[in-house]
């Protein structure tokens, strides 16, 4: 049996790419030297799974930004307004990804949306009715011949034609069909050309195929794919699927030219039942993923090798993989010096993962796998139970009532106490959270941990932060402040350090879009707050201003999606007891005068069952009251807002309604603001603030660009509802253009009030 890893990290076991990607963002380090870090992470990447044993390793998994850009560069999916720009490649690159304001012009990034069900993000190609698809970059075979010169043989991956033009943006009459001949004469070059370079396995990701498909969804695929395996040549081709099974298209799948055969294992446990009743071809390879490629606990190796005598009674030929790519794991367990043995030995990063497919293989070849010292020690690993058990918690969770869901009065009645209450002007402004984390504000933090300063020091520093940020927003005119979060790392791993039951890292980064990383913390044990979190700096910020400071907190299901969760007690339950620890939280800044609390949860959507049948029974069922359970003891006349970022919404807007908040701010200005018209159309009830402008790009928006968004909002929200704000917080963004962002943002406010 071998062995195949499906993606593996970029960003080097220490953000190595991060450095050099934002050193070239600002001038400090040359495109030479940003392509040579690229370079020598490649060949760091491919040597280690090569030594780990892996037998299909994968190329074109690097990505200097994201991998839905990197194709659409390939097949020259450039729309005009960034053509338009005259830049060099790398330049007209991350324009896409960044957006550009220079001499040359003033553009705005493609949109960024949640990879399925990760919080990683991709951008979102737009292909314009005269886009002319062709095989025009060179990007896959340059590094599928640069990992063959240092004689790795590897299996080139690129994101299948079906995936790609299923997650396009359409921005004209034309849609995926118009260009579907173009498309598979490109991926038919493509093909050609890295079976000429040597290729003998390429590996087309398609993990569309686990969402609900249409008979026209199944046309299409076929329509693509008969045409390109038709002319595939000497390479066998593996079709790749993960995140889900593909129940609605098995047959089709198996009934086409395919050499191999990816399915996940774990997340798609269908895929074994389809095995099963269907049966699979004699003479295509299984590449079972049975590896976790999205959570970092250690492969149960009895339960793996079950799995594969069951598989082996389905499939002649089996090839051992990862469930997914291994972008969504850290990089090493071996960074981590301050978590002790008996907590690590629990935990397998991306090069761990790679010495269990290793060991699997091995134990799999044995006649006798259970005398062997490397299945031994892992079921030794199994044999207690390894969580912290917090009796308490277990019965607050257990004894919840419908009450405690249920916040009274009713919406309307509070909206008319709150309207009365605040006195705020129509069209209010606000942030949505954190401002620039500088290198002071870093500095302050790190020095802290490594007992360096004081405790005194560090909170007299972070209070001078929070009254300059406060003096800051008064002077720009905003409406309701923020206290700029400078205590926070992360807007989770910051609460997990304050509630028993986290584990945290050092350096297990994982990529959540572009240069930006974050470190989850683990789950390891029941959840409960250890201490108030915010409280003190809440109440600091609110005793500097006469207009209101918002209290900012995460959410449970947020806290949840960002974290690598337990695997041993139902999700719903882990929510519950994050909330009981959040909703203490939210009382006690209630009691210290803080009447405006946001309570993000940016990544209620990212979870969401890829199949429509199973998003309420599977999710929000019990994501939708975990939230309400945070806030649900709150007065009336205390403001609810929370925030939601770059997915869609508009599907389960009804739904977010339910959450029974008073204000929420979405992400807009990415996706032109296409939420606007799902909440018109299900007739939400929530104040909203739909983001004006795109914090992820340094660009800064005009006035007149803020006041036409304003104006395209009120065509379909009333003025009483609409909040004015940016699309997310202002943590990695920099003070040049956070300030005449926000200043552009009051502006244009007052402006559109001026017009009632």
């Amino acid at each position: 049996m071998k062995t195949s890893v499906i993606g593996f990290p970029r960003i080097g076991s220490n953000r190595q790419l991060k450095a050099a990607t934002e050193g070239y963002f600002k001038n400090k380090t040359t495109l030479e030297e940003l392509l040579q870090t690229g370079k020598e992470l490649r060949k760091a990447h491919w040597l280690a799974q090569k030594a780990s044993g892996i037998d299909l390793i994968p190329s074109n998994d690097f990505s200097f930004y994201d991998g839905m850009l990197d194709t659409a560069v390939m097949l020259n999916v450039v729309p005009q307004r960034y053509q338009e720009l005259k830049l060099s490649g790398p330049a007209e690159y991350f324009a896409m990804a960044r957006g550009y304001q220079g001499e040359n012009g003033d553009v705005k990034a493609l949109a960024m949306k949640k990879w399925f069900n990760t919080n990683y993000h991709y951008l979102v190609p737009e292909i314009e009715d005269d886009a002319q698809i062709r095989l025009a970059g060179t990007k896959g075979l340059d590094e599928f011949s640069e990992a063959k010169e240092m004689g790795i043989l590897t299996k080139p991956v690129v994101i299948g034609p079906f995936t790609f033009l299923k997650l396009c943006k359409f921005t004209g009459k034309k849609k995926a069909a118009d260009f579907a001949e173009d498309i598979k004469k490109a991926y038919v070059l493509l093909t050609a050309k890295l079976t000429a370079l040597g290729a003998k396995w390429i590996q087309f990701d398609e993990p569309g195929l686990v969402t609900d498909l249409t008979e026209q969804d199944l046309a299409f695929f076929k329509n693509l794919y008969q045409n390109i395996l038709s002319k595939k040549g000497t390479a066998q081709i593996l079709l790749q699927t993960y995140f889900g099974d593909i129940r609605d298209c098995y047959g089709e799948v198996t009934a086409l030219d395919f050499d191999g055969i990816g399915l996940d294992l774990l997340e798609g446990q269908e895929n074994l039942e389809l095995l099963q009743e269907e049966g699979f071809p004699k003479d295509k390879v299984l590449f079972a993923g049975l590896v976790n490629g999205k959570n970092i606990w250690r492969n149960h190796y009895e339960k793996t090798l079950s799995t594969l005598k069951e598989l082996k009674k389905e499939a002649h030929s089996i090839v051992l993989g990862t469930s997914c790519s291994l972008l969504h794991v850290p990089f090493t367990v071996e960074n981590e010096t301050r978590l002790s043995p008996a907590h690590k030995k629990h935990l397998a990063f991306a090069m761990e993962k790679l010495t269990e497919l290793a060991e699997l293989k091995k134990l799999d070849c044995c006649e006798r796998p259970l005398q062997k010292d490397e299945y031994r020690a892992n079921e030794a690993l199994f044999q207690n139970d390894r969580h912290l058990e917090n009796t308490a918690v277990k019965e607050k969770v257990a004894s919840l009532s419908k009450q405690d869901f249920t916040r009274t009065p009713a919406f309307a009645q509070r909206e008319k106490i709150q309207k009365e209450y605040f006195q705020l002007p129509l069209l209010p402004t606000t942030t949505i959270g954190s401002f620039p984390q500088t290198a002071d504000v870093r500095e302050n933090r790190s020095a802290y941990k490594r007992r360096k300063i004081s405790k005194q020091q560090y909170v007299d520093f972070n209070k001078q932060k929070i009254k300059e940020c406060i003096e800051l927003q008064e002077k720009i005119g905003l409406d309701v402040l923020v206290h700029g979060e400078f205590e926070r790392n992360d807007m989770v791993e910051y609460f997990g350090e304050n509630l028993e039951g986290f584990l945290f890292t050092e350096k297990a980064w994982v990529q959540s879009y572009g240069t930006r990383c974050v470190k989850p913390p683990i789950i390891w044990g029941d959840i409960s707050r250890r201490n108030p979190i915010t409280v003190d700096y809440a109440a600091y910020a609110q005793s500097l201003t006469k207009k209101r400071v918002k209290g900012m907190l995460t959410g449970p299901v947020t806290i949840l999606n960002w974290s690598f969760p337990r695997e041993d007690i139902p999700l719903s339950e882990c929510a519950f007891q994050i909330a009981l620890a959040i909703r203490e939280e939210v009382l006690d800044l209630e009691a210290r005068g803080i009447k405006i609390i946001q309570i993000d949860e940016a990544a209620l959507r990212e979870k969401l069952p890829l199949r429509r049948a199973d998003w309420h029974k599977k999710y929000l069922d019990w994501a939708i009251p975990a939230f309400r359970l945070v806030h649900s003891g709150v007065r009336p006349d205390t403001q609810i807002h929370t925030h939601m970022c770059y997915s869609e919404f508009g599907d389960i807007i009804g739904d977010i309604d339910q959450m029974d908040a008073d204000v929420i701010t979405f992400e807009a200005s990415r996706s032109d603001l296409s939420i606007i018209s799902a909440l018109q159309q299900c007739g939400f009830r929530t104040e909203v603030g739909p983001g004006v402008y795109d914090i992820h790009s340094p660009r800064v928006p005009a006035v007149k660009e803020i006041v036409n968004a304003l104006h395209q909002m009120l065509e379909k929200i009333p003025k009483e509802k609409l909040w004015v704000n940016p699309d997310c917080g202002l943590k990695t963004r920099g003070y040049k253009e956070t300030v005449p962002s926000l200043e552009h943002l009051v502006q244009a406010a007052r402006q559109v009030r001026g017009e009632d």
